[in-house]
């Protein structure tokens, strides 16, 4: 490993395990929630502009997540956002390739995913 990159990794596990994982969670949440709620009107390159930013955010949030935990961090809470995570992941792939909210494995990966995301507001609380 380089010189840079043990620096990145010793810096992402400074601080306080619990704080660091819902601090992450907290972004990753505001993030989805933004994006996936924006409304820029009905012009199509427009809604196709807030579909791709409302993917990115589930896909990077899920990998932004994972990279926040680490060896420390509460198993309870590391085992929840590592279940969210992936799910975040599922839901972003899915919608990339166009299966619909209505889609009954796409629903309840969306289920899933508010449950989950419940309780780790829970935990961080």
């Amino acid at each position: 490993m380089s010189a840079p990159s043990e620096a990145a990794g010793a810096a992402q596990q400074a601080g306080d395990p619990k704080a660091r994982a819902c601090s992450a969670f907290d972004t990753v949440s505001n993030a989805v929630q933004i994006q996936t709620h924006a409304d820029l009107g009905p012009d199509p390159i427009a809604q196709k502009a807030v579909a791709g930013n409302a993917r990115l955010a589930l896909v990077g949030g899920g990998e932004y997540l994972l990279s926040h935990l680490g060896p420390k961090t509460p198993p309870e809470l590391a085992d929840a956002i590592r279940s969210f995570a992936n799910n975040l992941r599922d839901i972003g792939m899915s919608a990339l390739a166009d299966v619909p909210a209505t889609d009954p494995a796409q629903a309840a990966r969306l289920s899933e995913g508010e449950a989950s995301r419940n309780q780790i507001a829970d935990l961080c609380k």
